[in-house]
């Protein structure tokens, strides 16, 4: 979303098929934000940085709608519409720091990967409390400096780390940045998530280069970690292990 990455540029093509997430994961992650979310239902929710919107659907089923999939890029939310449509999903333009929905109007906020492109982070937490009613719930799942988790793909692309490293806040920025605004911290949780069986679906989904940070690597540096993984992936035999992603979840409420 927004920030010093492009995704009008380029991203945007392969962002759908590169990021896409299995039915199971998608539910297990509802299961996991409807643990801390309101007992209610319908709840309103805010998909703040939405992309090509592939977790607004599955939002709306959990919660019952409607959604709201704000994203700063036109080229991503072409896909969302296309690709993410649902009847209770509306995806609209927008930025963080001026979410365009009325104060108090979302019981729920998502922001899945999105923190580290946020131009003010703190300004974007003032426009989230204004916009999420009292006794409503942001979800923050996010990397944090400091404590990243161990990602497939850094084995083959190592200087991958060091650009999250760079790019993401401290999990202790993050929540000053939010309890400045008004909110209060409930959870933290690591969340780990199949996105593939065998290097083979890590290699097929690494070439779409749907992770921002395919974005400040060299072209002999994509070249070399897709070739690597190529021979490992053909090299793997007839018991593929299943590809993790892990990602923190962080948890804060309204009062």
């Amino acid at each position: 979303m927004g920030g010093p990455v492009d995704y009008d540029r380029r991203l945007h093509t392969g962002y759908e098929q590169g990021r896409r997430l299995p039915p199971a994961t998608l539910a297990h992650w509802m299961a996991v934000f409807s643990a801390h979310a309101p007992a209610d239902r319908p709840l309103t929710v805010l998909d703040l940085g939405c992309g090509t919107g592939r977790f607004a659907p599955s939002l709306a089923g959990a919660f019952g709608g409607p959604v709201w999939g704000v994203e700063p890029s036109a080229r991503m939310l072409e896909v969302a519409r296309t690709a993410n449509a649902h009847p209770a999903v509306r995806y609209v333009r927008g930025v963080a720091e001026r979410i365009p929905l009325r104060p108090a109007s979302c019981d729920l906020a998502l922001l899945s990967l999105v923190l580290h492109h946020f131009a003010d982070r703190a300004a974007a937490a003032r426009e989230l409390a204004r916009t999420v009613r009292p006794g409503g719930t942001v979800f923050v799942r996010s990397g944090f400096r400091g404590r990243l988790p161990d990602q497939a793909w850094y084995t083959w692309f190592p200087r991958a780390r060091q650009i999250d490293e760079a790019a993401f806040p401290t999990l202790d920025q993050a929540l000053a940045e939010l309890e400045a605004a008004g909110f209060r911290h409930r959870a933290l949780e690591r969340v780990e998530q199949p996105v593939g069986s065998g290097l083979a679906s890590l290699l097929e989904r690494l070439r779409c280069r749907a992770y921002s940070w395919f974005e400040a690597l060299t072209e002999e540096e994509v070249a070399a970690g897709m070739a690597s993984l190529e021979r490992a992936a053909a090299a793997e035999g007839t018991a593929p292990s299943v590809i993790m992603e892990r990602t923190d979840l962080l948890t804060v409420y309204r009062p």
